[in-house]
Order: structure tokens, then C-alpha cells, then sequence
């Protein structure tokens, strides 16, 4: 037999083909954006399919394994170990790149940490008046309370302790970013008047979540994601109604098994371990990111009509 390169494997180069586009300094500064989220749009549909694929044959049993050209694990460590790698260079870009590039333009976006007096108390009101009815807090029990993390939705977990206890042991608790239903972006007050100053929903959220649990103190948070199973399985193609089995499977595509859950590579082990006990999860179904995930959301990035940042 011909050696030859695995199909996944190859789609990973190709996906990574589109990072480069972000990565070059010649191409507009929006349209490196935009790479950012289309990478980050296929590599999301990736795991949900193919990955997910990968994790079955993983499970089956030996004799069926034997059948196979090769090992489903091997191929899985390699695939994760080519994403990990991607995923560094991605924080890179965005990171030490493009958002600096950003602001030599005039377009600031700007972390929590970074924050004036005026943009605090904008951000504060904005969160009691818009996001709290949605942020849905839950104090994670181990196996006593175990919520439905809806696919692709952001959440912060939280590592709390709770107040004016001598040994407090730690806590931990999840708070949803609703940026499936608001904007994920938000201009906030200016600091010059040449600038436009934008902030994530995540960092709103981050900034008043110690409003939420007001009986603890804060420790840190951190962004996590779960990316569900959406391949479509159909066991007999040739029999019954083919266009209602699609469609029952299609229905069940955001309630499937975990396929991996992406969190921010700054999370403790503590904390990693807590989260994967809770939600049953393996060790191939973690995968470390940046602080922000979603980041197909670029494609609504605020930059307004800058036409020489753009093709």
C-alpha cells in the first residue's frame, strides 16, 4: 500500500491555509479578522463532525478496530496535537498582531482591566439593564447538580470561596455570556475622540460577576465552550422514510455527546478537573484556547467603514 497523508490531517493543513491568510501582514487589516473567524468557523464544524467521528471509532471495540487501515487513537492524538499547535499561533496573531494593528488605527479593544472610571460605570449599567435576565448563574455540585451546557455557548466558570469562613474549600460555578442573543461586541465611552473603544460581552460579564455571588469572593474565571456530536447517524439508508431519518438526526445535532470542550489554557488543574468530572468528560475532549472562544463572532466586529482596512 501507498503511503499516504489521512483526510483529516490534510483538512487541518488546508484550514491552516487560512490562518496564514490572517497571519499576513499585506492582506487588510479587517480581512486578517475575518480569516480569524472563518479558521475558527470550520475548525468549530471540524469537531462536530469529524472529531466526533473519531472519538466513536476510539470507543468501538477491538475486533471491529482491527478492520481499520489505522489506530483511531493515534489518529486522534495526532489531530488534537496539530490543533493545539494551530491554536497557539491563533492566540499569537490575534494577541500580538492584530489587535495592536487594531489600535494604530484608532480602534481599541479594550480589556476589563483596562478600564477608566466612565467606561466602568457604563459597563456596570449596561449589564444590570441587558444582560442579567440572561447570564443564567449555577452553582456547580458535583454529581448533586449537573447543567445542560447548550452547544456552542459561551460560559464563564467561576472558582469561588465563600466569605468569613476560616478554611473555605473551594467552589466552583458557571455563568452563561449570552452572545448567542446579544451582540458580542460593545462600544463603550471613549477615552480620546479620535478613537473607538470596544469591549467584549465576555469582559462585561467577567467584571460584575461578583454581583451574582454575593455570599463568595471571586477567585478567578475562566471561558469555556462545548462543541456537541452533529454528524448524522442513519443506520439503514435503504429502508423507511430516508428524508424523516435525516431530519430526526439533524434535530438532535445540538444535543449529542460532548465532541470536546474548549477552555482557556490559564485554568488551574484544579479547576480543569472539577469541570471534566461534572460534565463527563475524557481527556481527548479538552482542548486549551486564548481567554476568548467563538471567535468566529469577527465576522461582526464593529470597525464601521474604514475602507483601506478592507479589500
Amino acid at each position: 500500500m501507498l503511503p499516504y497523508i489521512h483526510r483529516d490531517v490534510s483538512w487541518l493543513s488546508f484550514n491552516y491555509r487560512v490562518l496564514q491568510e490572517a497571519k499576513d501582514p499585506s492582506v487588510p487589516l479587517l480581512e486578517r479578522l475575518k480569516f480569524l473567524a472563518i479558521y475558527s468557523s470550520n475548525l468549530d464544524e471540524f469537531f462536530r463532525v469529524r472529531i466526533a467521528n473519531h472519538r466513536n471509532l476510539v470507543r468501538v471495540g477491538k475486533k471491529t478496530q482491527k478492520d481499520l487501515d489505522e489506530s483511531p487513537i493515534e489518529i486522534l492524538k495526532q489531530l488534537l496535537s496539530i490543533v493545539n499547535t494551530q491554536q497557539e499561533e491563533f492566540s499569537k496573531i490575534f494577541e500580538k498582531e492584530v489587535m495592536p494593528a487594531l489600535k494604530r488605527e484608532g480602534i481599541n479593544l479594550t480589556k476589563r482591566t483596562k478600564l477608566k472610571e466612565e467606561q466602568i460605570e457604563y459597563i456596570e449599567e449596561y449589564f444590570r439593564n441587558d444582560l442579567l435576565p440572561y447570564v443564567q448563574p449555577v452553582l456547580l455540585q458535583g454529581n448533586k447538580i449537573k447543567p445542560f451546557l447548550n452547544n456552542r455557548a459561551l460560559y464563564l466558570t467561576i472558582h469561588l470561596e465563600e466569605k468569613d469562613v476560616e478554611d473555605p474549600i473551594p467552589e466552583y460555578a458557571i455563568v452563561k455570556i449570552p452572545s448567542d442573543l446579544l451582540k458580542r461586541f460593545i462600544e463603550i465611552p471613549k477615552t480620546r475622540p479620535d478613537r473607538k473603544e470596544v469591549i467584549m460581552m465576555d469582559d462585561i460579564v467577567r467584571h460584575n460577576v461578583k454581583h451574582l455571588f454575593p455570599g463568595y469572593n471571586v477567585i478567578d474565571s475562566f471561558s469555556i465552550k462545548l462543541t456537541r456530536d452533529a454528524e448524522l447517524y442513519i443506520d439503514d439508508e435503504y429502508t423507511g422514510d430516508l428524508l424523516a431519518k435525516i431530519r430526526r438526526s439533524l434535530n438532535k445535532r445540538n444535543v449529542g455527546p460532548a465532541s470536546r470542550m474548549v477552555y482557556d489554557r490559564e485554568m488551574s488543574q484544579a479547576h480543569l478537573a472539577f469541570l471534566t468530572e461534572v460534565f463527563e468528560l475524557e481527556e481527548y475532549d479538552l482542548l486549551p484556547e486564548g481567554r476568548y472562544h467563538n471567535n468566529f463572532d469577527f465576522f461582526k466586529f464593529p470597525a464601521g467603514p474604514i475602507d483601506h482596512l478592507k479589500d
